[in-house]
């Protein structure tokens, strides 16, 4: 198989944003916007990919840290598309194959359509081959010139084309396949005499038919892959249609997504069959759910591992959280970063919990917070229990064995260890640690005053 190297044009600001933050780094369906059009070069079969950045250049780095198949070249002046191409030669000295030339700001560009792209530019020993698409109002795109044989004798740009050219509905999607020895020989030859007064690679076409090279455009199906994202309004779009396509992924893999249109699902993250999910839902990257859950709506869940038959319930925030198999959560829970949570676990409604570790068939039902804990297996918390675990200074653990039952409106001052098997009456204040099989009970002596309201009375 021949060689294959990626160029992804990535330097612009990308001011019609009106954003502090470089185009190419807006998050798109769980990703920067620039790591889709990496992803569809590294499964077209890219052995290396260069990122041609400027703006925010360390910013960009950064996003594909310890990434080896990534090279990155610097356009400190952007001047146009054939000038950024040739700031990444250097990086490509040596290689010898195709070379294509991607946008950072096309996040719907499917690598099956790289794939065949790279097939027809190949099949028909093309030096440049250009990805097209008909679209029925082509303004602001280059419009693609054909002879009358279908070969492509040139690509104008908008402010360049006139009337006639204008009418053309076949337009340059920007995304190129071209030979290696072409590309660096030629690409000094590119002028900027046009109405823009900059280095368009579209003229690199008019050098290869000059030189009676072959010249090919392969028009796509779907216009929506070449779409690029230049505005808060087409990012919206963009997002719409890559959750449309995850969610259909899922749908076809077995999942119950109630309302996809209302339901919002990262790229990379996995989702049993039989899972139900309910209208609202937003599931972010690096979350796994097992097989059977049910998420009813208005969840939120990020960073999560979640076992088999979960169900979590309606309005609930997960984050950075791990439960075993059919643990119970929710409604309007909230389990923060570090919650590790054993099969048949049950937290009720408004309970929350960070960095606790919590055994098997443990229940926390309703209005508690847990946090900085070791809690066991099989111990009841009862309801407005809290871990005060913060002495305004340092963080303090609680542990609790198993077996133990902790009443009503509970406070445990970290740190501190109830022994298995223990009872923690309701109102106590656990200030000192509670050996096995004991009770625990701190109460001040109740005292009634009879008659002591009818003599306040006026």
């Amino acid at each position: 198989m021949e060689s294959l190297a990626s160029v992804v044009l990535a330097a612009g600001k990308g001011t019609r944003m009106k954003s502090g933050l470089i185009k190419v780094l807006h998050p798109v369906a769980g990703l920067p916007m620039i790591a889709w059009p990496v992803a569809a070069a590294r499964d077209a079969g890219s052995d290396t990919i260069v990122l041609v950045i400027g703006h925010q250049a360390t910013a960009v780095q950064g996003a594909f840290r310890g990434a080896a198949d990534i090279r990155c070249a610097m356009q400190e002046e952007q001047l146009g598309t054939g000038h950024a191409v040739s700031c990444a030669l250097e990086a490509l000295t040596g290689f010898r194959g195709t070379v294509l030339i991607l946008c950072g700001d096309t996040p719907l560009l499917r690598s099956e359509t790289l794939q065949s792209l790279l097939a027809f530019h190949r099949g028909n020993l093309a030096a440049v081959t250009v990805l097209t698409a008909l679209m029925d109002d082509p303004y602001g795109y280059g419009r693609v010139i054909r002879d009358p044989s279908g070969r492509v004798i040139r690509i104008v740009e908008q402010k360049d084309a006139d009337p006639e050219e204008q009418e053309i509905r076949e337009i340059n999607s920007g995304i190129y396949c071209m030979d290696s020895d072409f590309l660096f020989g030629n690409i000094g030859g590119i002028g900027n005499d046009n109405a823009q007064g900059e280095y368009y690679l579209t003229d690199l076409l008019a050098i290869a038919v000059r030189k009676g090279l072959t010249c090919l455009a392969l028009q796509t199906a779907d216009a929506d892959e070449i779409m690029g994202v230049n505005d808060r309004v087409q990012l919206a779009e963009a997002a719409r249609i890559l959750r449309r396509r995850i969610n259909r992924e899922h749908m076809l893999n077995g999942v119950t997504i109630i309302d996809p249109d209302s339901t919002y699902i990262d790229q990379g993250v996995t989702i049993g069959a039989d899972t139900t999910i309910h209208p609202g839902c937003r599931i972010g990257g690096g979350t796994a759910i097992g097989n059977g859950c049910e998420i009813e709506g208005g969840v939120s869940i990020t960073g999560c591992r979640i076992g088999d038959d979960c169900h979590i319930k309606a309005a609930s925030v997960l984050e950075g959280s791990e439960l075993g198999e059919d643990v119970a959560v929710g409604p309007m829970a909230h389990l923060r970063p570090g919650t590790t949570l054993g099969n048949k676990v049950k937290i009720g409604n408004f309970v929350e919990t960070k960095k606790i570790v919590m055994g098997k068939g443990s229940k926390a039902s309703h209005l508690t917070y847990l946090g900085d804990a070791e809690i066991g297996s099989n111990v009841n918390i009862g309801c407005g229990t809290i871990t005060c675990n913060y002495d305004g200074v340092n963080k303090h653990r609680t542990v609790i064995g198993d077996d133990v039952f902790i009443g009503s409106d509970v406070q445990l001052v970290a740190p501190v260890t109830v022994g298995r098997n223990s009872l923690v009456a309701a109102g106590t204040t656990v200030t000192i640690d509670v050996p096995p099989d004991s009770l625990a009970l701190s109460r001040t002596p109740q005292v009634n005053k009879e008659g002591w309201r009818l003599k306040k009375k006026p």
